[in-house]
Order: structure tokens, then C-alpha cells, then sequence
């Protein structure tokens, strides 16, 4: 096996980067310890920019995170890019190994678990809920499928729940709710479209999913994650431990940025997420998530007719699209990618593959409201799937980003 590394990022690290690879097989290289890394395993990759990966994690630092990294799996070959700090009490540095809260990546592995149930033939996609949850939703209309496409119009309670950022994380940052409880708070507020016109992002959605789940198995989401997904594919730094507030292992630290200018940042790490559960309360690391999305994509999770029905895309914006828990990304060179976004308090997330399944990125900034920080993570997915000069000009061209939860409260 060959490997690399330059500390640091600098530009003659980044240029120096390729034939040192090519020319020294045998051999480490490395600068003095810093915040900032480059490991590449085997062989350097012919198309991903890795400076220009390094430039968006930079540019995520420059905004405000304490940290950010990513990840490649690339048909065998492995590249890590970290900047930054990873906790910001101890002066860590950031560590593209280490286990973080994935946020709304979770919904995808809800939905894997419901698109097994279809296979297994007990579930229906296009079967009201009410279905499987008598009286439960108010409308019969309402389908499976509406609720995986973000297209059955139940309001989104993380709205209220996070409109004042801080005073709502700390409100529930301990807190345990019921499946029910969270449904109750968006039943409360009038839908949003007639179920199936439109795509309108909701966390009730994959709440009621994880219901489904339990109801139609008899056994908790937590169970059925391992069982179906986790030990199938030996994601060895996957958990989830809802309601239990802790990261199991060596992990990343999450920062949340208050709403007034100049706060200091919050350490939002420790939480139950009961306020997700099954939209978002997944704890993961960038090679189990590369790992995920490599093997869904692959058709090694669910069958080839399920994961048809997966991409099966309801129109976002003018560059993506939304199937069953699962992002289509368009990206500037004409590349298609999928997999999901994530958002939990302290933490972004971007995992996505290729259309193969053979190149995947994982890209991880350690801090949440901060839509410039945001919006500079799909940067890593130009660079990884486009390369350069692609990925510098593409900066501007995509629509804003929405935070995963609160998707309707615009963050600057």
C-alpha cells in the first residue's frame, strides 16, 4: 500500500502532493504536526482537485468553523483533507476519522429500512399511512411515498421549534419526546401543500417513517438500523443511541453559532436529538457514511426495483432533485451525485456518490447556523467529482442552501 502526507496545505504541499506519490511508493512524507492534513492511501487521484478541496474546507474555516474535513473513497484509493479544530477545549485538531452527528443524512437510512419492508412485501409505497397507522394524519391522501419525497405537506416543527437558535437547542437539548409528541407539534399548524403537488421539506416526514418502521416490524428504529444496515455493511463507527446524549468514541466536537453577532459559539455536541429521532439522529463517521451510500447506490442495500423507486425525482431547484431520502445533486461538469445533507446543532454534513457508487466523498464542518459555511460545503463536491477549473468557477452558480432542519427560517 501507498501513502502520503503533507501537513499543512500549502500550495508547493499541494503541488509537491502527486509525484511524491508516484515517485516515492514506499515512503512517508510529512511536515511538523498542525491542524491541518493530507493523507492519500494508494494512489493519487487523476480527476478530484484535492486543493481544491482543501480551499472550500479553508473557506469553511475562514466563516466561522472551528473545523472542517472530508473524506474520498475512490474505487479503492482514499484521500483525507482535514483544517482546523476538531475540539476547540482541548486544541484538537480536527480528524477525518472520527464519529459525528450525521443530521438529516439519517433520513436516507430510514428510508433503506422502508424500501427493505417493501421488498419484504409489508409494506406499500403508494398505500395511505393510515394504513399502517389508523388515524394517525388527518388525510387519507397522504401516502408512503409523499412521506419519503417530502411531498405530503405536514409542516415542519423544527420551524418553531429553532427559531431562536440557541434558546430552542437548549429548550430540547436533554429533553425525550415521543414519536407522537413531535407529530402533535406539526398537526398543530396547517399543512403546507395538497399531498403530492409539490416538494416541501419536512422532519415530520421521516418522524412518521420511523413509526412505520416500528409498527410494521415490532422491533425500535435503533434495532432495525443494525440489524438491516449497520452490521451488514460493518459500519463499525455507526450508532443509534437515542436518547442517550453522548458520542460514543473518539469524535468530533459540534459548535452552534447563536443568532446575535459575535456571540461565542455554543458547544452542542452532547444532545439527545429526540427532537429528530428517526429524521436525524444517526451518529456516523465519513468512511462508514462513503461505505453507505457506495453499497445503496451499488444496489447492495435494497433491490434494483426499490432503489428505481428511490430515484424516482421530485424537482428541489434547478439543481437537484429529491427521490425517496435520497439527494440528486447536479453539479457543474454535467456529474450527477447522490446521497444526502445533513444538519444537526454544531454540525454539516455532505455525503454523497457516484452514479457507480465508485467515488464518494464524505465533507464535515463542525458548526450549524451559518449559511456561509453552508453554502461553501457543495465546493467539496465540484472538487471531488469535477476536478479542476470546474470547481472554481461553479462557486456561484448554485442555489442557496436550506439548513435541514427549520428549513423555511433563512440563516445567514
Amino acid at each position: 500500500m501507498v501513502s502520503g502526507m503533507v501537513g499543512k496545505g500549502t500550495a508547493l504541499g499541494a503541488a509537491l502532493l502527486a509525484p511524491l506519490v508516484a515517485l516515492v511508493p514506499a515512503q512517508t512524507v510529512s511536515a511538523a504536526p498542525s491542524t491541518a492534513s493530507t493523507t492519500v492511501t494508494r494512489a493519487a487521484s487523476a480527476t478530484s482537485d484535492l486543493t481544491a478541496l482543501r480551499e472550500a474546507l479553508r473557506s469553511a474555516l475562514a466563516l466561522g468553523a472551528p473545523g472542517a474535513m472530508a473524506r474520498v473513497d475512490d474505487n479503492g484509493t482514499v484521500h483525507k483533507v482535514t483544517e482546523g479544530i476538531g475540539d476547540r477545549g482541548t486544541g484538537r485538531a480536527m480528524s477525518a476519522d472520527d464519529r459525528f452527528r450525521v443530521g438529516s443524512v439519517s433520513k436516507s437510512f430510514t428510508s433503506v429500512v422502508l424500501l427493505q419492508l417493501v421488498d419484504e412485501d409489508k409494506l406499500t409505497l403508494d398505500a395511505p399511512v393510515n394504513t399502517y397507522l389508523p388515524g394517525l394524519l388527518p388525510d387519507d391522501r397522504i401516502t408512503v411515498r409523499h412521506l419519503l419525497s417530502h411531498r405530503s405537506g405536514l409542516y415542519d416543527y423544527t420551524n418553531d421549534m429553532f427559531a431562536a437558535t440557541v434558546p430552542g437547542f437548549e429548550a430540547v437539548r436533554n429533553r425525550v419526546f415521543s414519536n407522537q409528541e413531535l407529530v402533535d407539534l406539526s398537526l398543530a399548524k396547517p399543512r403546507t401543500v395538497q399531498p403530492g403537488a409539490a416538494y416541501a421539506y419536512s422532519n415530520t416526514n421521516f418522524v412518521v417513517g420511523g413509526m412505520l418502521i416500528e409498527k410494521l416490524t415490532g422491533r425500535s428504529v435503533a434495532s432495525n438500523f443494525k440489524k438491516r444496515i449497520i452490521k451488514p455493511l460493518k459500519l463499525s463507527s455507526t450508532f443509534y443511541v437515542h436518547p442517550r446524549t453522548t458520542i460514543p468514541g473518539q469524535h468530533i466536537k459540534g459548535y452552534l453559532r447563536p443568532d446575535e453577532a459575535g456571540a461565542p459559539l455554543v458547544d452542542s455536541t452532547e444532545q439527545t436529538v429526540s427532537w429528530g429521532q428517526s429524521a436525524g439522529a444517526v451518529i456516523s463517521s465519513a468512511k462508514d457514511l462513503n461505505t453507505f451510500f457506495s453499497a445503496l447506490n451499488r444496489g447492495e442495500v435494497i433491490s434494483d426495483a426499490q432503489l428505481s423507486q428511490m430515484q424516482q425525482w421530485t424537482t428541489v431547484n434547478s439543481t437537484q432533485g429529491y427521490g425517496l431520502g435520497l439527494r440528486r445533486r447536479d453539479l457543474s461538469c454535467g456529474v450527477s451525485v447522490y446521497g444526502h445533507t445533513g444538519t444537526v446543532q454544531g454540525f454539516y454534513t455532505f455525503s454523497f456518490t457516484s452514479a457507480d457508487g465508485k467515488r464518494s466523498v464524505t465533507s464535515v464542518a463542525n458548526t450549524s447556523n451559518n449559511g456561509s459555511v453552508l453554502n461553501t460545503l457543495p465546493r467539496t463536491l465540484e472538487a471531488v467529482f469535477c476536478g479542476a477549473p470546474v470547481a472554481k468557477s461553479a462557486r456561484s452558480t448554485a442555489p442557496a442552501e436550506r439548513e435541514d432542519i427549520a428549513p423555511d427560517v433563512v440563516r445567514d
